[in-house]
């Protein structure tokens, strides 16, 4: 729940004094995250031919949820949002990116990421990795106001950037403007009401420039 003081985020003050080999576990942490840059999705940077990796998603949607946090649904802790953000696409570094219109089975590849998010949160010490991965399962369930509206900016990240790269991945991947607007609209909307509405329009617009792949 926010406030809660289990959460990692909340830490300070000498609550959590580490010595020796506990800061070694948090580096060797912060060095297996820096695999998830080599992990590549299927939208390519603003502007450029290099295709995103989910380190500078996470870091985008966290920036994106923390500017919109005035319109989310429902009161929200922003700083809880933006933690789980930053935690929830950890597991692709073993799962690696799924296309998320790609055809599979979602809850064998939830279980494989989820496997791997307490993998590589197990290398900090117990109280952090329990903390994380709390916030992880948070996220997945979507159980709470803060999980909701991360969903959302989770969500809307993707489309923001096609509609600037002239629905690049959309024409790639053979995405259609039903496939978008029937996966995006309602967990959009359920976090971030106004960001739909600004979403819808844009999408109608992009239907019209031929910016859909099907």
């Amino acid at each position: 729940m926010p406030g809660d003081r289990r959460d990692a985020g909340r830490a300070g003050g000498g609550e959590l004094k580490y010595r020796g080999a506990a800061v070694q576990a948090v580096v060797d942490f912060i060095l297996e995250l820096d695999r998830l840059k080599q992990v590549t999705r299927k939208i390519r940077v603003r502007g450029t031919e290099r295709y995103e990796n989910p380190a500078e998603h996470s870091w985008q949607i966290a920036m994106l949820a923390l500017s919109l946090a005035p319109c989310a649904a429902e009161p929200v802790d922003a700083d809880r949002v933006v933690r789980m953000l930053l935690v929830h696409d950890v597991g692709e570094i073993d799962a690696g990116d799924a296309f998320f219109f790609a055809e599979g089975d979602a809850q064998a590849r939830t279980a494989a990421e989820r496997a791997a998010a307490a993998r590589i949160f197990g290398l900090l010490p117990a109280p952090q990795a329990a903390s994380l991965l709390a916030l992880w399962d948070e996220f997945e369930t979507g159980a709470s106001a803060e999980a909701r509206f991360a969903h959302a900016a989770d969500r809307a990240m993707p489309v923001l950037l096609n509609l600037a790269n002239a629905g690049q991945s959309w024409r790639d991947n053979g995405v259609s403007h039903a496939q978008v607007v029937g996966r995006l609209a309602g967990p959009i909307r359920a976090g971030c009401p106004a960001l739909w509405d600004y979403l819808e329009g844009r999408l109608d617009e992009a239907r019209r420039n031929g910016w859909f792949g099907a």
